[in-house]
């Protein structure tokens, strides 16, 4: 009997979401378990003027994000790519509460106390407020 039909996996390019990931795939093989991979695009100001530059994540950048992400999946594991928009902590939760995931797979950054009492952390938010296990991973390398 699997533990784990549908594994929702927040993906945001970085190292550690790249080890999620990985291990997000085991899971799915062991548990005969279907994959959802998200990334969200935090809403950001847009640039005015001559001069500006972009913001640095957009929307193309995360379908980078995914297709980098479709690379590393099996054939023999279902999968499910979504590209969301909003505030990314949120936009996790509401897909946890919508959607029936068994479980989340993210990364942990691994912020200085400092960081996490001025501004939170993401995986942290996720941790603490999902209706569902949340398994956050961290990579060994610096990238």
């Amino acid at each position: 009997m699997s533990l784990y039909r549908n594994i929702l996996v927040a993906l945001d390019g970085s190292a550690d979401s790249r080890t999620a990931l990985r291990h997000a795939v085991t899971l799915a093989q062991d548990q005969h378990a279907k994959l959802t991979l998200l990334t969200v695009v935090p809403h950001t100001a847009t640039p005015v003027g001559p001069g500006v530059a972009a913001p640095p994540e957009t929307a193309e950048s995360h379908n980078e994000i995914i297709k980098g992400a479709l690379g590393e999946i099996p054939r023999d594991v279902g999968v499910t790519t979504r590209i969301e928009r909003g505030e990314i902590a949120p936009t996790i939760l509401k897909s946890v509460a919508a959607d029936h995931y068994d479980l989340v797979v993210m990364g942990s950054h691994g912020h200085s106390r400092v960081h996490r009492a001025l501004l939170g952390s993401v995986s942290e938010r996720v941790l603490h407020k999902a209706n569902v296990p949340v398994l956050m991973l961290r990579s060994h390398c610096e990238a």
